[in-house]
C-alpha cells in the first residue's frame, strides 16, 4: 500500500478552507478570509523534515526568525541586517499610526522606512521594536515583581531532569498586554498567534505540540511548520533524545480572500520528497546555536507563489 505523503495533510486543509470555510471580515483592515475552527497536523519528524515542497518556503527567513525568538530579541534590527523582511510590516504599520496621530508630515516610505531602521541605530531603537512578541516572552516575561523568567530555558531543563514532566509549556499569550485586556500605551500592538508550545518525551523521542489559536494558512502556516519542526530538532539534540512528533494544533485556521488565486495553484501540484536537516557544528545549550549551524539537504520544492501579507489583528484606537 502506497504511503500518503505528509505535506497533504496540509493540502487538504488547504482545499477544505477553500470549498467550506466560514467568510469573515477583519474590522481593522477589512480583509476577508474564509475559516476552519479546531484542525490539526502531524509530523513524523524521522520521516524527513516538514518543509512542504508544493512551493519553496524561504529556509533563512526560517532559520533567521527563529533564532531571533530564541535569542529573546523584540526588534527587527537583527532581520533586517541579516536581509529577512518577513516582520516589516508590523513595526511601519504602528510607526504610521502612531505619527498620523501626531500629525508629523512627510512620513516615510515602506521601503525609507526599512532602510533607516539598518543604518539609523536610534531609529531603529525608537522605531524597530515590537515589544512584548515572541522572543521576549519565550525568554523575559516579565513578571510583576521585575524580575523576568527564561521559559524557554526552564522547560528544555525540566525535560532533562525529569523525561516523565507533563508540564514543559512555553506561553506567549500575555493578557496584561493584548487587546482590550492592556492600556493603549502598554499594548503591544502585534496579534500573538502561535501562543503557546508544549514539550514532551514519548519513547524516547522528544515531541513538541504547538497551539496556533490564529493561521495565515497560505502565507504564515508553512513558516511555522518548519520553525517548530525546526524547534524540536533543536531541543532534542539538547536534551538527548530522537526527534519525535511535531503536532500543529489549530484554532482558527483561514484562507485571505485575497490568497485564493494563489493557493487554487497551490493545490495543482504534487509534494515532492521532503528534505533532512543536518546540524553541522556542535553546541551544547541553547544559547551557543546560530542558524549558520545548521544544513538543509535534498531541498527541491515546485516554484515560489508570492502573495500580500494581511498585517489583520492586533489593538489599535478606532479612528472615530
Amino acid at each position: 500500500m502506497r504511503k500518503i505523503h505528509p505535506e497533504k495533510q496540509y493540502l487538504d486543509l488547504l482545499e477544505e478552507a477553500l470549498t467550506k470555510g466560514y467568510r469573515k471580515v477583519d474590522r481593522g483592515t477589512g480583509d476577508a478570509s474564509y475559516s476552519l475552527f479546531g484542525k490539526q497536523m502531524r509530523f513524523d519528524l524521522a520521516e524527513g523534515f516538514p518543509l512542504l515542497t508544493t512551493k519553496k518556503v524561504y529556509w533563512k527567513g526560517v532559520t533567521h526568525e527563529l533564532y531571533w525568538f530564541m535569542s529573546g530579541q523584540s526588534n527587527i534590527k537583527y532581520l533586517v541586517d541579516n536581509n529577512v523582511h518577513i516582520w516589516d510590516d508590523y513595526p511601519y504599520k504602528i510607526y504610521r499610526i502612531q505619527n498620523s496621530e501626531s500629525r508629523i508630515k512627510n512620513l516615510l516610505s515602506k521601503e525609507e522606512f526599512i532602510e533607516k531602521i539598518k543604518t539609523d541605530n536610534r531609529f531603529a531603537k525608537k522605531w524597530g521594536e515590537l515589544p512584548r512578541i515572541y522572543g521576549e516572552l519565550w525568554r523575559h516575561w516579565p513578571t510583576r515583581n521585575k524580575r523576568t523568567i527564561d521559559q524557554l530555558k526552564w522547560a528544555i531543563n525540566e525535560v532533562i531532569e525529569d523525561p516523565a514532566a507533563h508540564n514543559a509549556i512555553v506561553n506567549s499569550w500575555n493578557p496584561e498586554y493584548l487587546y482590550t485586556m492592556a492600556k493603549y500605551e502598554e499594548t503591544s500592538h502585534f496579534p500573538i498567534c502561535h501562543n503557546m508550545y508544549q514539550l514532551n518525551v514519548i519513547d524516547g523521542r522528544l515531541c513538541l505540540q504547538l497551539y496556533q489559536r490564529s493561521a495565515d494558512l497560505f502565507l504564515g502556516v508553512p513558516f511555522n511548520i518548519a520553525s517548530y519542526a525546526l524547534l524540536t530538532l533543536i531541543i532534542a539534540k539538547l536534551t538527548g533524545y530522537k526527534p519525535g512528533d511535531f503536532v500543529h494544533t489549530f484554532g482558527d485556521v483561514h484562507i485571505y480572500e485575497i490568497h485564493i488565486d494563489q493557493v487554487k495553484e497551490q493545490l495543482k501540484r504534487k509534494p515532492r520528497p521532503f528534505p533532512q536537516v543536518k546540524f553541522i557544528k556542535d553546541f551544547k545549550n541553547i544559547d551557543e546555536f546560530k542558524p549558520e549551524y545548521l544544513e538543509l539537504v535534498n531541498y527541491n520544492p515546485h516554484p515560489p507563489i508570492k502573495a500580500a501579507l494581511s498585517v489583520s489583528g492586533g489593538y489599535f484606537k478606532s479612528s472615530k
